[in-house]
Formats: C-alpha cells, sequence, structure tokens
C-alpha cells in the first residue's frame, strides 16, 4: 500500500512538472493535474493537502536533484585553485540551472503567491549550500557574505540568460569572467 501511494505521488509530482515546463508553474492547478494522471480532482487531497503541497515536493525533489548532480560532478571537478573550481562549480550549476527555467524557478525565484517551502523541503537546499561552504573552505573562503556575493553573481547570469536569452548562451559566455572579477575582488592571503 505503502508503495503504491509512493508511486502515485511520484507520479502527481511528474504531472505538474510536465505542466510547469509547458505552460508555466502558474498553470499548475488541482485539476490539471488530476487530469494528467487520470484522477479527479478531490481524490488529490489523500496525496497533497493543497496546490502548495505539490509545489513543496517539486521544490524539495528539484533541490536534491541539484545537491546529486553537483556532488557527482565534484568528484572530477579540478583542484588546482579557487578559480578552476568556481569555474567548474559556476558552469554547472548554470547549466542545470538554464535546461529547466520551471525548474529555476520555483527553486530560486519565489513567483508563486503564498508558497513557502516546507522545513523538509528545504533542508536539500540548506545541505547544498554548506557543502558548497565547505568545497570552499580549503580555499580560504569562509565569509558568509562572500559566499552570498558569489551566490548572487552566479544567481544574476542565470536570472539574465533566462530572461533575455533563452536557449543561447550570451550571459553563460560571460561565467568565466565573472568569477575572475569575483576571485579578483576577495580578500584572500
Amino acid at each position: 500500500m505503502a508503495e503504491r501511494r509512493e508511486t502515485s505521488r511520484r507520479e502527481i509530482v511528474d504531472a505538474a512538472w510536465s505542466i510547469a515546463r509547458e505552460d508555466g508553474l502558474a498553470a499548475v492547478t488541482l485539476r490539471e493535474v488530476a487530469a494528467r494522471v487520470g484522477m479527479r480532482a478531490p481524490s488529490l487531497y489523500t496525496h497533497f493537502e493543497s496546490r502548495n503541497a505539490i509545489f513543496d515536493a517539486m521544490f524539495a525533489q528539484a533541490w536534491r536533484d541539484s545537491l546529486e548532480q553537483m556532488e557527482a560532478g565534484v568528484v572530477n571537478a579540478p583542484r588546482n585553485g579557487l578559480r578552476d573550481f568556481l569555474k567548474w562549480n559556476s558552469r554547472t550549476f548554470f547549466e542545470f540551472c538554464v535546461s529547466d527555467p520551471a525548474r529555476y524557478q520555483l527553486m530560486n525565484q519565489r513567483t508563486i503567491p503564498g508558497f513557502e517551502p516546507t522545513p523538509e523541503s528545504y533542508a536539500p537546499s540548506v545541505t547544498a549550500w554548506e557543502r558548497f561552504r565547505e568545497e570552499l573552505a580549503p580555499y580560504g573562503v569562509t565569509r558568509t557574505e562572500d559566499i552570498d556575493l558569489y551566490t548572487a553573481l552566479l544567481g544574476g547570469l542565470i536570472d539574465a540568460q533566462l530572461a533575455n536569452d533563452p536557449g543561447g548562451n550570451r550571459w553563460g559566455k560571460l561565467l568565466d569572467r565573472a568569477v575572475d572579477m569575483y576571485v579578483d575582488g576577495l580578500d584572500l592571503p
């Protein structure tokens, strides 16, 4: 019974992602999700208590996927200096984000009125940030404001890419230059 319930929950979340990718996050409604999985809308309440609960599951999945991708790649990340490591990191995260604008929007832009992820769903994003912080520490980057600046710089390039050149690489081409400017601006020994 629990396995069947989990399968149904996955199907519901997959349907919600399909809708979001086709028509945007605002198009994700209980009625549309139910239609995609062959249920009536009231039946969804046995799996998710609300539309925001579906977004919550999607948010957690998106951050788990990001964390998984970054952890898989970090094994082969360049370790010959902060600059090369950040160029790898920025390229990897940038490509993850621009490959799925709906996922990025849910993860990082808070555009759904009234939606706030639960602590359980927010946990993978916190884990991703903490692991990134651990990766930077050996290079001497330990101040929160320095990590926040990098996060804002990378997020800004991703936002600009998605808003102004979706499917292109106008802002992606600026990643290495942005990392160079960032590293040059750090007050490191």
